[in-house]
């Protein structure tokens, strides 16, 4: 008896030691994914294991328990979206990299309510490329970001779509979003004064591996860290090519053994797995050790705001083990991807310089800022012409590194401290990296899309940076000066049929007038449909609205003046 308990003893410490070796790591999370013209996003609190003990509060979009899905778009389709508010608190959703409208961007201005259905609508002229979704609430971002609000975004063309390239999705094209996060005792989140996490997370997943075949795998990477940067590579130092960065596909594939990621970038690679045995394994792993301070991650501390047991070392992103191949298994890579044709420092007729101030330790130390301003909703910084190509240079004090975004356009970055630009950012980006004591030139094009009163952003893509003011904003106007009287007055518009159940039609007294925005409130004041630029030919469904009474909040898209009208729903 005694020697049968032995021998069950032994068995199952070795069944426990067998599933320990083989439980390091936990299988990647692949996000699903969206396709069409029609997207619904539900934003919501949740919970989700992220270590042994208590759940951790967390937030997700749609079934997923953090981040959410992948949305497929195909350039020149117009796309719109619903996106649903079920967060305890307001929230934005930006899409990040997109060319749109600013009243469709989703920044800082158009916060959507608990409980509100937001609809932006815009047609999609990206190159294929991978984008992402994320928050922008003023003061709020780095909080939801953290609780794993965000998705993917790619595009597809026909151009990229001709390229031998690998594209099976969760195959030999695999998303990675790469960010960390510390716990508390209680395993929450901790959302202030934190600008590292302690642990990995990829795709949400601790310790994350996957099997990748053996053959060309593409990699889509983003950094959507607090402020970590990523000097990526891999464990056995192998080559890798960049085909693409933020904006698309760079002409030819760029060679690297290492590249560094900084929040808000992406980029995607290849990697030659053809000659792996299956069997056989490696890593992706940030090679963040010896960096000096200022480098974002290179800090020596362990502990406190500016601490993480990943700061200054190398650490693992991706544990991969290579199996067989798959059918039709991309063997080779295109030697020419794309013809892109760039804008030069000589193509702009504007130019402007952008300036990160303060930031200074000691006692009277202020949050860092763009030009000594601390952002302001009120406040347009800066009023771009439509059509024009502006030349933008971003210098950078001497204290820290730092990301700098802009929202619309998709720039060419044309010089670094007065220097050449390395081959590894030589395509279209909307994202760049700033060490500390450097500048760095981009040129741009402020194409199709004007608006007087919706600003676009620019700033610091570190989401404590942002929340903290370092952050201004542009509005694009077009050339076209002044509207003559009848414009100026704003007319008259009534509702039918009214009472409604189903849909409700707008009638204006003018042929002049065009809905700019519609807001729809409820009895109490509460905003339940946020409508920009509404096509209103097929009419406002309300067939999901409770019988009673509603406001209609109407702004004209001339004269930006606004009516509010009731309606009732039987």
């Amino acid at each position: 008896m005694k020697k049968n308990i032995l021998n069950l003893a032994i068995i199952v410490f070795i069944a426990f030691s067998s599933n320990n070796a083989n439980a390091q790591y936990n299988t990647l999370w692949i996000p699903d994914t969206l396709s069409g013209t029609h997207f619904e996003l539900t934003l919501k609190d949740t919970f989700a294991q992220f270590k042994t003990g208590n759940q951790t509060i967390s937030a997700g979009v749609n079934n997923s328990k953090f981040w959410g899905p992948t949305l497929f778009f195909n350039k020149e389709d117009t796309v719109y979206m619903k996106v649903k508010n079920k967060l305890n608190d307001s929230t934005t959703l930006h899409w990040h990299g997109m060319h749109l409208p600013a009243v469709m961007d989703g920044g800082p201005h158009q916060v959507i309510p608990p409980g509100t259905i937001w609809q932006p609508y815009w047609k999609v002229t990206n190159n294929a490329s991978t984008y992402w979704y994320h928050p922008h609430l003023h003061t709020m971002t780095q909080e939801q970001l953290t609780k794993g609000l965000g998705g993917f975004i790619i595009v597809r063309d026909q151009h990229e779509s001709s390229l031998a390239l690998p594209r099976s999705y969760g195959v030999d094209d695999i998303p990675l979003v790469l960010t960390s996060r510390r716990y508390n005792a209680s395993n929450a989140f901790v959302t202030t004064k934190c600008s590292y996490g302690d642990y990995m997370l990829t795709n949400g997943t601790p310790n994350a591996q996957t099997d990748l075949p053996k053959q060309f795998v593409r990699l889509r990477i983003l950094n959507a860290e607090m402020e970590r940067a990523y000097n990526l590579g891999f464990s056995d130092n192998r080559t890798f090519y960049i085909i693409a960065t933020d904006g698309g596909l760079v002409n030819t594939p760029v060679a690297v053994t290492k590249v560094i990621l900084a929040v808000g970038e992406r980029i995607e690679i290849l990697v030659d797995l053809s000659n792996d045995a299956v069997g056989s394994s490696l890593d992706l792993e940030a090679y963040n050790s010896g960096f000096a301070i200022g480098f974002p991650g290179g800090e020596p501390g362990t502990t406190g705001e500016f601490g993480s047991l990943l700061n200054n070392t190398t650490f693992n992103l991706l544990h991969i083990n290579v199996v067989a191949q798959t059918n039709n298994a991309i063997k080779s890579i295109p030697s020419t991807l794309a013809n892109n044709t760039y804008w030069t420092a000589a193509d702009a007729t504007v130019s402007r310089t952008i300036k990160v101030t303060d930031g200074n330790p000691g006692p009277n130390s202020k949050p860092f800022s763009l030009d000594s301003q601390p952002f302001d909703l009120t406040q347009i910084n800066n009023t771009v012409n439509l059509n024009t190509i502006e030349k933008w240079t971003i210098t950078n004090n001497n204290v820290f590194g730092h990301t700098f975004h802009i929202h619309d356009v998709e720039f060419k970055i044309v010089s670094r401290s007065g220097s050449s630009v390395g081959n590894y950012e030589a395509g279209w980006k909307d994202v760049l990296y700033l060490p500390r004591n450097t500048s760095a030139t981009f040129v741009a094009k402020f194409d199709d899309y004007s608006d007087s009163i919706h600003p676009f952003m620019y700033h610091c893509h570190f989401s404590n940076h942002e929340d903290g003011g370092m952050m201004g904003q542009f509005v694009v106007k077009s050339s076209t000066t002044g509207i003559n009287k009848i414009e100026e007055e704003l007319n008259d518009f009534s509702i039918y049929p009214n009472p409604s159940s189903e849909k409700i039609y707008i009638k204006f007294g003018s042929p002049l007038m065009q809905a700019y925005y519609i807001k729809i409130n409820n009895s109490f004041g509460r905003t339940i449909y946020m409508l920009p630029r509404p096509q209103l030919q097929n009419g406002i469904d309300i067939s999901n609205l409770s019988p009673g009474l509603y406001f209609l909040q109407l702004t004209d898209e001339k004269t930006k003046g606004t009516i509010t009208k009731k309606f009732i729903v039987e």
